[in-house]
This record gives C-alpha cells, sequence and structure tokens, in this order.
C-alpha cells in the first residue's frame, strides 16, 4: 500500500501530511502545558519560582539543539532523525505523566524537547525537498496553518482534558499521536543517503553552541527576576557570549562545520533570517503584555481573554497558505514587506486603545497582526530554505527554527523589561492604570518601529533564489 503511495502523483502531500503531525504534536505541547501549571504547582507542591522550569527548560532545550539535530540530519538522513524524534517525544511524554514530584517533570520535559527539536529542525527541510519550488510556499503555508491551529486547539484541549480527568492527561495524549507520527514517517518519508562516510561531526562546536546558548539564554530569560545586574545573571551572559565566540572562531577553521557560515553570505538566507527574528520580537512583546492589559484593565474573565487571543491564530491560519501560494507566483519581497508593516499597524492600534476600549475593540489589532503574521512567514520561510542546496536544507530548517525561538525568548524579555523600566506593574491598582497604559503603550510603539524595521531589511532581499534545490 505504501509503495503504491510513494509512486503517485499526490506523493508530496503525503509528506507533508505526515510532517504535519509532528508539527501539530510539538505546537500543541508548547501551549497545552501552561494551561496546566497551576494544577501541577498545588499537587506537586511548587512554588511558581521552580514551576517555571516546566517551561523554561524545554524552551531552552530546544533552542540549544535546532541547529545540531538539523546538521545531524544533513549527515545520517532527515527520515531517521525525524522518526527518532517522535519516539523520543513519546518517552519524554510518557514520563512526564508519571513525574511525582517537579524536578523529575522538569527532567522529562527537557527529554521531550530533544525529540521536539529532532522534529522541528527537520520539517521545514523534509518539505523543502520534496516540493518543487512552485508549489513550495503553498505546503510551507499549509504548515503555517498547522502551527497555528497547534497553538490555538493547545489551551482549548488542555482546559478540557484537566476538567475531565487530571492534569497528566495534557502528556498522555501525545502517545497516540506520536505513535501514528513515528508508523507514518518510518512508512511515507522518503529515504535519504547517508552522508557520514564524507563528512565528520562537528563536535566542538556542537558543545560549544549547545552550552553557550542554554547559557545566554537562561541569562536573558531570567534577567527580570534575578535583575540584569545580579552576579548570575552577568555571569550567564559573560559565559554564553564566551562560549558562542569561542564556536564562532571553531566554524572558521573546521572542515566540516555545524554551522556553515558561508550561509549567511546568501543574500536571501541573510535577509529572511534577520526579518524574521524581528517580526518575533515585535509579535511577543504584545503576546507578553496583551494578557495583562486585557485582564487586568478592562477586568475581562479568563475565559474572555482566551476568546480573544485566538483571534490572532485563526487569522494567521486562514492567510498563511494562501499568502504561501501568492509567494510561488509572485515572489516573497512583495508579501513579506506588506505583511511586516502591517503587523506593525496592528502593533500601532494596540498603543491606542484605552482603559474603557470595548470587547469590539481589541478584535482589529489581533486581526492586523494575524493578517500580517500570516502574509510574511510562509514567504520568508519559502525564500529561506529556497536559497540554500540540498545537502544543507537540515541545517538550514534549523537555524530558521532557532531564529523564531529566539525571537520569541528575547521579544518577552525585551517586553517586560521595557514595561518595568517605564513604571508598568502587571497588576496595577486604580492609581496605577495611568502608569500602566502609558508604558504599555510606549512597548507597543517600540515593537511597531521594529516591525517596520523589519519590512525595510524585507524589502531588501531582491533575489529570490528558487533554482538551487529543485
Amino acid at each position: 500500500m505504501f509503495e503504491t503511495i510513494k509512486n503517485t502523483a499526490h506523493y508530496r502531500w503525503y509528506v507533508l501530511a505526515t510532517v504535519s503531525v509532528g508539527t501539530f504534536m510539538s505546537t500543541l505541547d508548547s501551549s497545552i502545558v501552561n494551561v496546566a501549571l497551576p494544577t501541577i504547582s498545588s499537587q506537586l507542591h511548587s512554588d511558581i519560582s521552580i514551576l517555571q522550569w516546566v517551561v523554561t527548560a524545554y524552551l531552552l532545550t530546544i533552542s540549544s539543539l535546532l541547529p545540531v539535530f538539523g546538521r545531524t540530519a544533513d549527515m545520517f538522513g532527515r527520515k531517521k532523525v525525524y522518526s527518532l524524534g517522535f519516539l523520543i517525544f513519546i518517552l519524554g511524554s510518557l514520563l512526564c505523566g508519571f513525574a511525582d514530584n517537579i524536578w523529575f517533570l522538569v527532567g522529562s520535559r527537557v527529554l521531550q524537547a530533544v525529540g521536539a527539536s529532532m522534529l522541528m529542525s527537520n520539517s521545514a527541510a523534509i518539505i523543502t525537498a520534496i516540493f518543487p519550488s512552485n508549489e513550495r510556499g503553498k505546503a510551507l503555508g499549509l504548515t503555517g496553518t498547522v502551527v497555528a491551529l497547534g497553538s490555538l486547539t493547545g489551551p482549548a484541549l488542555g482546559g478540557l482534558l484537566i476538567g475531565l480527568t487530571s492534569w497528566r492527561s495534557i502528556f498522555f495524549i501525545n502517545i497516540p499521536l506520536g505513535i501514528i507520527g513515528y508508523l507514518a514517517a518510518r512508512l511515507i518519508l522518503p529515504n535519504d543517503e547517508s552522508r557520514k562516510a564524507q563528512e565528520s561531526f562537528d563536535f566542538i562546536g556542537a558543545i560549544t553552541f549547545t552550552a553557550g546558548m542554554i547559557s545566554l539564554l537562561l541569562g536573558i530569560n531570567n534577567g527580570e527576576d534575578w535583575g540584569w545586574t545580579s552576579l548570575s545573571v552577568l555571569f550567564s551572559l559573560i559565559i554564553g557570549l564566551a562560549l558562542l565566540f569561542v564556536f564562532f572562531i571553531n566554524e572558521r577553521k573546521t572542515q566540516h562545520p555545524l554551522i556553515d557560515l558561508s550561509l549567511f553570505s546568501n543574500r536571501p538566507f541573510m535577509i529572511g533570517n534577520l526579518s524574521g527574528w524581528l517580526s518575533f520580537v515585535a509579535m511577543f512583546a504584545n503576546n507578553m503584555l496583551l494578557p495583562f492589559y486585557l485582564q487586568h484593565i478592562l477586568n475581562y474573565t479568563p475565559s474572555q481573554v482566551g476568546l480573544l487571543m485566538t483571534v490572532f491564530p485563526i487569522t494567521m491560519a486562514i492567510v498563511a497558505p494562501i499568502s504561501g501560494h501568492a509567494s510561488d507566483k509572485f515572489g516573497p519581497i512583495v508579501l513579506t514587506t506588506s505583511g511586516l508593516a502591517i503587523t506593525g499597524l496592528g502593533l500601532f492600534y494596540f498603543s491606542t486603545l484605552s482603559a474603557t476600549a470595548q470587547f469590539y475593540q481589541i478584535i482589529p489589532g489581533s486581526i492586523l497582526i494575524g493578517l500580517g503574521s500570516g502574509m510574511f512567514q510562509s514567504p520568508n520561510n519559502s525564500s529561506v530554505m529556497s536559497s540554500v542546496p540540498p545537502q544543507k536544507l537540515g541545517i538550514a530548517g534549523g537555524i530558521n527554527s532557532l531564529v523564531r525561538n529566539l525571537g520569541m525568548i528575547i521579544g518577552i524579555a525585551f517586553s517586560v523589561s521595557l514595561f518595568e523600566a517605564l513604571g508598568g506593574v502587571t497588576k496595577p491598582n486604580p492609581d496605577q492604570i495611568s502608569t500602566f497604559l502609558s508604558a504599555y503603550h510606549s512597548v507597543m510603539l517600540v515593537a511597531m518601529t521594529i516591525a517596520f524595521v523589519g519590512a525595510i531589511i524585507s524589502l531588501n532581499r531582491k533575489s529570490y533564489a528558487m533554482a538551487k534545490n529543485n
């Protein structure tokens, strides 16, 4: 049966469906856990300072390993690495579900993140390799829809599962999904040749990059809680930067580097990743602060806040495949530049909202940001992945995913730090509402500027390399 599928004209779409299982599972798990944190805190007797590691450990592990597994897949085969990612994710999910103390849960989340990074670093590479250039944007656009749907489904499904059973069920739900994904990956994904005999793995690069990223992101992620001038944060930042400097020197000298730095001399690759990073910094500045505005200034219930927060992913889910298909015909420049500009307009809209805004007045800003993000992400990803040769698709996909995660982390850290530096507090009393709004509006205007800078940078990509890996 599966050999018949591989010989059909629609085989590439079966590959896309298979990859979508891993994409949906990893994004679902990123969004579903937050709903369970209060319940986990009470049942495992953990305060928030320790509980945050359930989320932080997952995020740090993924970010530090994306290029490592991208390079590993280029050497040993994407099918092998992607399939193994499902198994590790299943094992991590199983251990999370049986965790009886908070640190065992954190360790299991790290194992989960190893599997997730194997999936995330290779999904775009597999799609790019199997789809011709005139359908690549459409395929990556559909992947963007799956990402949005995973993020959208997570909170609602998590709340339902916890209400019906327990918090452990949010991890057990991954097991049937993972088994389906693993079987589909083994049976449907195309075989690719291993190049381990021709190239050596850069262990020094992998160790210095992983340790450097963990240390740097640890400092950035905890700067607000620990204090930016505290010894712990400064030590983390300095060690992280020092290790990444050693990594950079090593990559310039080694014959087979973990990250081929020459990729960044490729204009579409460099411009795409830089503008993509700026887009996520801008978006997540608002994603972090908007719930506090809705709940503590407008006094909306958590269910109302959740409903309003779904406007963005729904809009993105609708727009992303349309934008991806359009980029196959017209190229990425107009779509990516316009998308970032529209995102900037959405952020500007949020900077005008008052303490008496009505429910319906929130929606246009979320629609604008969802529209802008949907217009930008698919063509930009297609441009980045189409600009590299086939043998480097894995590392290119890993870097592209890393840039996205870095944008999220820095967007959150930047927005909170700037907000508090301007006098804002997340739970204001009545006398502090005007200060909250002033700080929130200022952060939105800075985020708008970042989005507009990204649009200008995107406009300068000029060339669209489509023929290198058809």
